[in-house]
């Protein structure tokens, strides 16, 4: 079966292609096409938004997609920064922007201890065919927001988020395959994938 990344982020895309690869199931995972326009994501939550990229992909190339939305929500700051992660410091904004911000939003909420620092990765895939057929699924991890970056590995908050789960480290400590484990993206993935063995 073939599927198509329906990211535009290289990272990300790097991240499903690893925890497909390692679902155990005959997939052939394709790269979204680099001419393919990025569609507006304008919905309020995680579902839609991963609904309009994988529909979008599907529909320009024929094939099966599979997109995921995903974001940190942060307690202290009722949620936020959420469906719009990616985009917390503006629309262009860097990973190492929107951490800024979200640092000082903490810092302004007088979030200091680890307690007032509570957050989650959530993380939402929609796998879409062409004949409109969806499969959906959703993985979710607790964890808190440090006051300083720690670790250079994934991306995104990565290195200021400390799983509940973990060791102490942050994501961006860990190697991929132990990030993997316990992260919102790889829990979403595993329970997508007796979704994707039920296929025809």
């Amino acid at each position: 079966m073939r599927i198509v990344l329906a990211s535009a982020n290289p990272k990300k895309a790097v991240e499903l292609q690893e925890l497909l690869d390692g679902s155990g199931l005959d997939l052939q995972v394709v790269p979204r096409p680099p001419d393919l326009p990025v569609p507006d994501e304008d919905e309020p939550d995680f579902l839609g938004n991963a609904r309009i990229k994988a529909a979008a992909v599907s529909a320009a190339t024929g094939e099966w997609a599979i997109a995921d939305d995903s974001g940190l929500m942060v307690d202290a700051l009722d949620g936020d920064p959420g469906v719009r992660s990616a985009r917390y410091a503006g629309e262009h904004a860097t990973d190492d922007e929107n951490v800024d911000l979200l640092l000082a939003r903490l810092a302004e909420a007088g979030a200091t201890s680890p307690d007032g620092r509570s957050a989650r990765f959530r993380c939402t895939v929609v796998v879409r065919s062409p004949d409109g057929r969806e499969l959906v699924a959703d993985g979710t991890v607790e964890g808190r927001v440090i006051e300083a970056r720690r670790g250079t590995g994934g991306f995104g908050y990565d290195p200021v988020f400390v799983p509940a789960e973990g060791d102490g480290r942050t994501f961006g400590e860990m190697a991929a395959d132990e990030k993997h484990a316990i992260s919102h993206r790889g829990r979403a993935l595993r329970a997508l994938v007796p979704q994707l063995a039920d296929l025809d």
